[in-house]
């Protein structure tokens, strides 16, 4: 039995450059982990199945999961002649801009690759995650990253300064492809190279002015319940707010506890589900 943490993630910046000859977008993003957590345990099987146990209804069970995927790449790739039961314990939002799925999928090839001990690094673990989806490279390494490419090219990042998140996600769905397919890239000038500056200076108020989000704008003007809650963390004390990737989770940050529990109480009634987590980077 082995077990692996996955912690979801927020962009603190995230530029839409140009779009590909491939259809993806060329993108610039900085992103960080923050303290909510999926759990995954791992079991062999002599089977050759890979099994997915989780008692959340909305996550699939079969080949649509991405950790599912993960391991089925992780066995083609390094011939393992064996099965696995995984066994998810979910507690990041699903479709919610959080990358809950990818680091599930990121915390399997780490998994998979522990179990069986097959002493992959973790740069290659991050360049076979890039086969499976744009934020599962990421989600491999965690803490804070400057993402570049389709979102796979990785250089890591310091940590940002200490600081707390509160996280609250609407009850609506929002297509990412709906919203891609909406934007204007290159739009606005980017700014995630200045972001990745300010974190590796440890300047906390400059972080909070560069925050930039190219999806946001788009996804306000399909669900202007987005842009409520931007407004009402703002008024409540967030020193920055913003959307998460594509949505519709929206974060507010502070620096100290007091003022997180504020942020938090003044939100939940907003949603029904506002966390309230550490910055982990």
């Amino acid at each position: 039995m082995h077990f692996e943490t996955a912690p979801a993630k927020i962009n603190l910046t995230l530029d839409t450059l140009y779009k590909r000859k491939d259809g993806y977008h060329e993108v610039n993003m900085v992103m960080t982990t923050v303290d909510l957590n999926d759990q995954l345990a791992f079991e062999k099987r002599n089977d050759r199945k890979i099994v997915i146990h989780t008692e959340h209804r909305h996550v699939p069970q079969d080949r649509r999961n991405l950790a599912y995927q993960a391991a089925e790449l992780m066995f083609r790739e390094y011939g393992v002649e064996a099965g696995v039961t995984i066994t998810i314990d979910k507690n990041i939002p699903i479709a919610a801009g959080l990358a809950g799925g990818s680091a599930d999928a990121a915390a399997t090839l780490r998994g998979i690759n522990a179990l069986f001990g097959l002493g992959v690094d973790i740069d290659t673990l991050a360049q076979l995650a890039s086969k499976l989806g744009s934020d599962i490279p990421f989600c491999v390494y965690g803490g804070t990253a400057l993402a570049t490419g389709r979102g796979e090219e990785i250089e890591r990042l310091p940590k940002p300064p200490k600081g707390w998140v509160v996280l609250a996600k609407p009850k609506m769905k929002v297509s990412t492809k709906t919203i891609y397919q909406a934007l204007e890239p290159g739009k606005n000038p980017p700014v995630s190279a200045a972001m990745a500056e300010a974190i590796e200076a440890g300047d906390h108020e400059k972080m909070m002015r560069l925050m930039k989000n190219d999806l946001q704008e788009v996804t306000v003007k399909n669900y202007p319940e987005v842009s409520k809650l931007i407004d009402t963390m703002l008024r409540n004390g967030a020193e920055g707010a913003m959307m998460s990737g594509s949505g519709p989770t929206v974060f507010g940050l502070v620096q100290k506890e007091r003022q997180a529990i504020h942020l938090y109480n003044a939100i939940k009634g907003c949603c029904n589900e506002v966390y309230k987590v550490r910055l982990l980077g």
